[in-house]
């Protein structure tokens, strides 16, 4: 099945804010990326998207019929929403930087969580048999999880997945 990975373009938090699962609105003008994305695209895909507004203005640009899904969110930073990486407390920040694929963050997840919610939907949500390429409008962490999976590269190496900002991946599962 021919599935293209779409990052949202950028936020209009500033540089070092943690926003994970944080509704947060995009960086305007967007339309002109959004038609380069949307470029990249084969028409008639089916979309799926995270609800985070981030994703789902893409999203909407892209198709006029949209499938939204929780398992596509961010991951959950908990207490660490919309915080500067820099005021984080270091006895928590520390046992999540040695581990952050076993270590969930206070009142949030850890990567493997992330990796494992985005599997379910991989593996239960993409069962469906599509006549059409599919579409998966999501963040970085998300991404990253699932080119992991079809890669079979450990999670602690999910960073070496460059991932920016509207970026259009287009991998085969």
């Amino acid at each position: 099945m021919e599935v293209y990975l779409v990052r949202h373009t950028e936020t209009v938090c500033e540089k070092g804010i943690c926003y994970g699962q944080s509704d947060v609105h995009i960086l305007e003008p967007y339309l002109e990326l959004f038609e380069s994305i949307k470029n990249q695209i084969p028409a008639g895909a089916v979309v799926y998207s995270s609800p985070l507004f981030r994703c789902t203005e893409l999203a909407k640009y892209l198709s006029n019929v949209i499938i939204t899904d929780d398992r596509l969110m961010e991951m959950n930073f908990g207490d660490w929403e919309m915080k500067n990486w820099d005021a984080i407390p270091p006895d928590d920040f520390a046992p999540w930087m040695n581990d952050f694929v076993n270590v969930a963050v206070p009142n949030g997840e850890s990567f493997v969580d992330l990796y494992n919610r985005v599997n379910d939907f991989l593996e239960n949500e993409l069962q469906r048999k599509y006549n059409a390429p599919v579409v998966i409008v999501a963040h970085a962490g998300v991404i990253r999880s699932i080119l992991c999976k079809i890669a079979s590269l450990p999670l602690k190496e999910a960073f070496n997945n460059k991932v920016g900002f509207g970026d259009v991946i287009k991998i085969e599962l």
